[in-house]
Formats: structure tokens, C-alpha cells, sequence
């Protein structure tokens, strides 16, 4: 089966859509998430940035607001600690207060790995036992984006008649390819996308669409494997020379709002980026079935998927 996924360039020139609308974005302070909510302003949009901390005026380059976004009165932040549900329903409530609507939602907060949860034998200084692991990662990069995902549903069914809306995830590259060195990381951004494909047909009956954007390596406040004192600038130089293909935050937050742009066309796609370039992975997966699964195993699951056993629920 012959199929050909290349790769494609998003500019900044080619965003001209969506306009007039509002968007919500978590961990919109800093990163891939504060330069979607720069272009989405740009483009004539209102927008709400949850995060822990507002967006900074002083932060290094790229993660440095500008003081004029801050201003507008197109701009909301909302505090929240995206873990504690009644915390962000209150972020996504006092959006729907100022701007009447909400119409698209960049599930985008996350962190990196935390420290070893696998191999480490820390004890418990109480018990002399092997310690609990620490749970931060799955408690931020899934639940946490499953509570965004659930009240993002809730808002935009809000809106009048079938005008649905958009819910784009930031999922990863290990949401695909699984790093060896960040299991839990890798585990929760593959609950991403399978959420995604979970969700997608019923969302669809609410003309709601939803996808994924997969980054690649990110210059973005939680990359690691920097030196103490390390600029992100200086780490991406020396990655380049080596040939890692390395992402600016506004070349994946281009691919978000393109994402965003698109409306009922971009349901369940899946976008890899890297080196600024993008492809739709869900395309080529659900075009390559026979050659991963077997014809055979194709076969059987296209018969299996007219049982009764887990319905739309819509």
C-alpha cells in the first residue's frame, strides 16, 4: 500500500483564521501555549491564558509577553491549579463571564519527567519501605488535561445551535515514540492521543472537533538536559550541530491555530512537528493498517467494530 504523508511548512502568513472568536488556553504563560495566545490575539480573538503564574514582561526570550497583550481588553488570565477541578471550572466560568462565549481550547499545560519513579530505591522514612512514587507527571499531563478536555466539552456546548467549536491537545512526539528516558511522560502524552481517537465521533455529533499537535523537541521552559546556567538559545545551537531537529514554541503554536482554523476538518487529526514542519500522523497510521496490523487482524477488527460493546454515548 503505497501512501505518501510529506511534511508541510506553516507561516505566520497563512493564519488568517480564526478571528472574533474566544479561545482558552492552559499553561498559556509561557512557551508553545503563550505564543498561540500572541497569534490568536493578532488575529482579532479574545483570549484566556490559565496558568499558575501570568505571563511575564520580563521573562527570557521566547517566553517574554508583551506588555501590550497584558493591556488589551481582549485579554484574560485566570490563576488556577489545573489539578483541582473546582480551581479550573472557576478559570473556564469567569472566561464564559467576560467574553459570553468560548469557542476553542488548547489543552496545552503540562511538565517533563520528574526525577526516576522506576529504578530508584528510596525508602520511605517511616516504614524503611520502598517509597511511593511521585505521581505529578500523570496527575498534570493526563489528568489534569482529561478535567480540560471535559469541561472544554461542557462550554462549547454552550454555544447557539450546531456552532460547536475546537479542542486542540498538546500531546509529543513521545505520545508516539515512547522516550526510553521519560516513561511516565511518555505514558500520559500517549493517553493524550488516545483520547483523542476515544473522543473524536462523538465529539463530531456536536460539531465539536478535536486534535492533537505532537512537538517534537520544544525550545520551551521544561526542556532538560541543559547544563546549570544553560540558555535554552545556546543548548539549541549545540543540539543543531549535532542534527537534532529542534522546534521554536511559535512554529508548533502556528500549527495549533492552523489546527484551530481548520473547524470540523481538523477532527482527529494528529500533527507532528519537527524542525518547524509538520505531518498528520493519524492520516498516515489509519492509511497503513494492513501493513501493521495484517491483513488478517484488519479484517477481524472491522467486523468486531459493530458490537454493541462500547456505544457512542451520543
Amino acid at each position: 500500500m503505497a501512501f505518501n504523508n510529506e511534511a508541510f511548512t506553516i507561516t505566520r502568513e497563512q493564519l488568517t483564521a480564526p478571528t472574533g472568536r474566544t479561545a482558552i488556553i492552559t499553561g498559556g504563560s509561557s512557551g508553545i501555549g503563550l505564543q498561540t495566545a500572541l497569534i490568536l490575539h493578532d488575529l482579532g480573538n479574545n483570549v484566556a491564558v490559565i496558568d499558575r503564574t501570568p505571563p511575564s514582561t520580563t521573562a527570557p526570550e521566547p517566553s517574554r509577553a508583551p506588555a501590550s497583550l497584558l493591556s488589551s481588553s481582549r485579554f484574560l488570565f485566570q490563576q488556577a491549579d489545573i489539578t483541582n477541578w473546582a480551581s479550573q471550572r472557576a478559570a473556564f466560568e469567569a472566561t464564559l463571564q467576560k467574553f459570553k462565549r468560548i469557542d476553542f481550547v488548547y489543552v496545552n499545560a503540562g511538565i517533563a519527567e520528574y526525577h526516576d519513579q522506576f529504578f530508584s530505591e528510596d525508602t520511605d522514612p517511616a516504614s524503611g519501605l520502598l517509597a511511593e512514587p511521585d505521581r505529578r507527571v500523570i496527575d498534570i499531563d493526563l489528568q489534569a488535561a482529561d478535567d480540560t478536555v471535559r469541561l472544554a466539552i461542557h462550554y462549547l456546548r454552550m454555544n447557539e445551535g450546531r456552532q460547536g467549536g475546537s479542542i486542540v491537545m498538546t500531546a509529543s512526539l513521545a505520545g508516539y515514540l515512547a522516550s526510553a528516558g521519560a516513561p511516565l511522560y511518555s505514558a500520559a502524552k500517549h493517553g493524550v492521543v488516545g483520547l483523542m481517537r476515544a473522543l473524536k465521533n462523538d465529539l463530531a455529533t456536536l460539531n465539536i472537533s478535536i486534535s492533537v499537535v505532537a512537538p517534537g523537541i520544544t525550545l520551551t521552559p521544561i526542556i532538560s538536559g541543559r547544563k546549570p546556567g544553560q540558555s535554552l538559545q545556546n543548548w539549541a545551537v549545540q543540539m543543531r550541530e549535532r542534527g537534532v531537529p529542534i522546534n521554536s514554541p511559535e512554529e508548533v503554536a502556528r500549527c495549533v491555530v492552523w489546527l484551530m482554523s481548520l473547524g470540523m476538518e481538523g477532527n482527529g487529526k494528529g500533527m507532528l512537528v519537527q524542525a518547524g514542519r509538520t505531518a498528520d500522523l493519524e492520516a498516515g497510521i489509519a492509511k497503513t493498517r494492513g501493513m501493521w496490523m495484517g491483513e488478517e487482524m484488519l479484517a477481524l477488527f472491522r467486523g468486531g467494530r459493530t458490537a454493541p460493546l462500547f456505544p457512542n454515548k451520543l
